[in-house]
Order: C-alpha cells, then sequence, then structure tokens
C-alpha cells in the first residue's frame, strides 16, 4: 500500500500493530463537523478506528470498523495522515481517510464505543485524548479550507492474472483468468467497496471482463466496454486510448476503469497530467506498473474545479 498522504518513516516502516480508520465530516449551516467518538473502556474521545483482521486490507478494515463502531455505511474519501505511536507488543501505524458523512445517525454500538458527537474541529481539537490524533485532522480542514475535501474517487485496476499466453491458442481477446486471477477477482470486488465506485468501465477482453464482473454484480451495476482500452486497440492508436481515459475523468464521477498492462503507461501519463506536482511521484513509473490485479486510486475534486488531490496504490491479493 502507498499513499501520498503518509509520511516517508511510514511509507518505509515496518509496525508490530496496524490499523484504520476514518474521520467522518458533514456540512452543517454552512460549516464543517466532524464526528467523535468516546471509548468507555479508555475513557477517551477518538476517531472510529480498530485492528485489521487477518486477509482484510486497510481501506476494508477502515470502513468495517466504522460500521461496527458507529453504524454508518461509509465510502472513502481522500487518505489523511497515518499516525504512529508506541505500545506493548511495539510500534503501532493507524491510517485513516477522510469519509463524508452518509446522512444517516451515527449510533455508539455499545461495546467499544458508548458515545458519538458531531462537533467543530475546532472543538474537536481541545476534546481529542491523543495528541497524535490531531495531524489527521489538521490535514482535513487544511484540504476543505482548500477546496479539496469533497471528492469522487478514480480507480485503475490492472484485470487480474490471466491464463499464460504460451497455453492459449485461440483469440487473444477470450484469453480467460486463471484459477489464481478467479479468487483475486474476488478480493478486487472487496477492496473496490471500500470506495464504491458507481460507475464501472473496462476493456471489451474476457480477462478484463472477468476482473471486474464480481464487482459489478455485487452492486446490480451496469458495465462500460471500452475497445480503445484493449492491448489491441491502444497499441495501434495510443491517443484514442489516451482520450477515452480523458474523457472518462472529465466526467468527474466516482468510477473504476480496468485495462491491460500495456495500456497502463497511458493512463497513468493522463493522471499525471492532472496531478498536483508534488503528487505525481507517487505514480507507478517503470513497467509492468501494476501486478495483475493491483490498483491505482486517485481523488477528483467533486467541484469540477482544480486538479486530482491524492494518490494511492494497492497491490494485487496473493494467495
Amino acid at each position: 500500500m502507498l499513499r501520498s498522504s503518509d509520511p516517508v518513516e511510514v511509507r518505509e516502516g515496518s509496525f508490530a500493530v496496524e490499523a484504520a480508520g476514518a474521520i467522518i465530516w458533514r456540512i452543517t449551516s454552512g460549516e464543517l463537523e466532524v464526528l467523535m467518538i468516546h471509548r468507555e473502556r479508555y475513557n477517551d474521545w477518538s476517531w472510529p478506528k480498530g485492528k485489521i483482521d487477518t486477509g482484510e486490507t486497510m481501506p476494508e478494515c477502515a470502513t468495517r470498523e466504522v460500521f461496527e463502531e458507529v453504524g454508518l455505511d461509509i465510502e472513502l474519501g481522500i487518505p489523511l495522515p497515518a499516525m504512529t505511536y508506541q505500545v506493548g507488543s511495539g510500534m503501532k501505524v493507524v491510517y485513516y481517510w477522510a469519509a463524508k458523512s452518509p446522512g444517516t445517525p451515527a449510533v455508539p454500538d455499545g461495546k467499544e464505543t458508548d458515545a458519538v458527537r458531531w462537533c467543530s474541529p475546532k472543538m474537536a481539537a481541545k476534546w481529542i485524548s491523543n495528541p497524535g490524533d490531531l495531524e489527521p485532522l489538521q490535514a482535513l480542514v487544511a484540504e476543505h479550507t482548500a477546496g479539496r475535501l469533497d471528492t469522487v474517487p478514480f480507480l485503475v485496476l490492472r484485470h487480474a492474472k490471466a491464463k499464460p499466453r504460451s497455453n492459449w491458442t485461440r483469440e487473444e481477446g477470450k484469453r480467460p483468468l486463471a484459477a489464481t486471477g478467479q479468487r483475486q477477482a474476488l478480493a478486487v470486488a472487496r477492496l473496490l467497496d471500500a470506495w464504491r465506485p458507481a460507475k464501472v468501465a473496462s476493456s471489451p477482453w474476457t480477462r478484463c471482463v472477468q476482473t471486474i464482473t464480481p464487482y459489478v454484480k455485487q452492486q446490480h451495476f451496469t458495465l462500460k466496454l471500452i475497445n480503445a482500452i484493449t492491448e489491441h486497440e491502444a497499441t495501434r492508436n495510443p491517443q484514442k486510448a489516451r482520450k477515452a481515459v480523458a474523457k472518462l475523468l472529465d466526467k468527474r464521477r466516482s468510477q473504476a476503469v480496468c485495462t491491460h498492462r500495456p495500456v497502463l503507461p497511458l493512463m497513468i501519463d493522463e493522471l499525471a497530467a492532472r496531478l498536483r506536482d508534488s503528487l505525481v511521484k507517487f505514480l507507478p513509473d517503470a513497467d509492468p506498473y501494476l501486478r495483475p490485479g493491483a490498483l491505482i486510486v486517485v481523488h477528483q475534486p467533486a467541484s469540477g474545479k482544480g486538479k486530482l488531490v491524492s494518490v494511492e496504490v494497492y497491490d494485487a491479493f496473493e494467495d
């Protein structure tokens, strides 16, 4: 996992305990509010968070913990700085995301969380118990002030592991996923659900369609097929492929796109052209760019103004 929000010591560090959570926000009467939780066990005010489960990714952990602790079914927004601190077993890291309130009441679970409160960031800074929890709050406020807090995700996915070309004698566009790739496709569906892209596009080749189908079926979506981003068409006419990607980005909506390794540099070039200069370095820059089943997440301001505001890269699921 690589997130543009995290300092180098987090990106390169090793941690005994890993956890994830979210700062949930809303706008009330034109003012920003955030959701705090009180944990009776520790008698502290904090953000919803918890330890990662076996086989789970950090985004999955964050959304699950929020649902378990306060009953909110969130979609992740921009990543916020991770915090680190010492615990009995060693260093612990907590990865945070911003998440816009889904508009339903937050209800404490009565186990870990016994109270919740919406308040201004200024009030939250006074009430927060762990000083380390201030940094993600400060980042959230800064992004809100800059008009970059309310965003929509754009996800670029490389298809999962396919059957080897050497063992396939039929039409290349119909080469299917291997058994490992089929399991990766299920893992992709679980990971995508953390952002829940509302639109899904794909190369029409079988291995791409099979990769994204579990998520499409789970959400009852219609899959948009784009011929320009197949291996063949993108090699023959790379400018047309890049224009197809640009057209999707121009729509400024929550969406995911599944394609092939040879198409990734065209897509990454288009993302780089729309990113703030300081964030371009977080994009993959060498072949194969992404392993089969891996993905890139960027966020676009929902206002339609300004450049892409964050980058995240998630590696493929491994058996």
